[in-house]
């Protein structure tokens, strides 16, 4: 009996990763350019939302949010890190989180804990060209599209998946561009034209 059940529940575990399928993205403007730093995002039914691990944080530092756009899971607490010699009043109107951290000086930190999915825009008080964005996930798959505008996931399940493309110079509701596609057992490799 103990056999039986180890040699299914390893035939089950076989049939999941072989199920699993490389997805390859590359985002591009409607002139053929790539565009570099989308956040591309895969949504598979019943994969599991990931579990923040680690330190996640946006620096205040010359006078800029760094980095400029930083991806999180749901339930991550980023920090919020003044390395200035002058101070920032980091806040957010966007409807994921609203958050107002009063100035703060340098050296000094706050932090903030985004539970809600959805791009949260950051600006700061004091300094009107500053702006960043926290990305808040609930799928694992999701990265920043690099220099020639690709995006690359190593094991995505097969089947009908939601693919986004997120970008503030994207023209569409939310800076969204988002569709569905199938992945099949040999994966997925697409090109996504954007106006921007």
């Amino acid at each position: 009996m103990i056999c039986r059940l180890l040699g299914a529940t390893l035939a089950c575990s076989l049939a999941t990763a072989a199920a699993a399928a490389p997805v390859a993205i590359t985002v591009r403007g409607a002139d053929g350019a790539p565009l570099s730093g989308a956040v591309v995002t895969v949504t598979a039914p019943g994969v599991a939302a990931p579990v923040p691990r680690g330190t996640y944080a946006v620096e205040q530092r010359d006078i800029q949010f760094q980095p400029h756009v930083l991806i999180v899971p749901v339930g991550a607490t980023v920090a919020f890190p003044n390395r200035d010699k002058v101070r920032h009043h980091v806040y957010s109107f966007s409807r994921p989180k609203k958050f107002d951290l009063k100035l703060y000086g340098r050296e000094d930190s706050r932090t903030v804990t985004f539970d809600q999915p959805g791009v949260v825009a950051l600006g700061c008080n004091i300094h009107d060209t500053m702006s960043g964005f926290v990305v808040v996930t609930a799928t694992p798959f999701a990265i920043q599209s690099d220099g020639a505008g690709y995006a690359r996931f190593a094991d995505v399940p097969a089947g009908r998946v939601t693919v986004q493309v997120w970008h503030p110079s994207i023209r569409a509701p939310g800076n969204t561009l988002s569709q569905t596609a199938q992945i099949g057992a040999s994966g997925l490799s697409t090109t996504l034209t954007v106006r921007h």
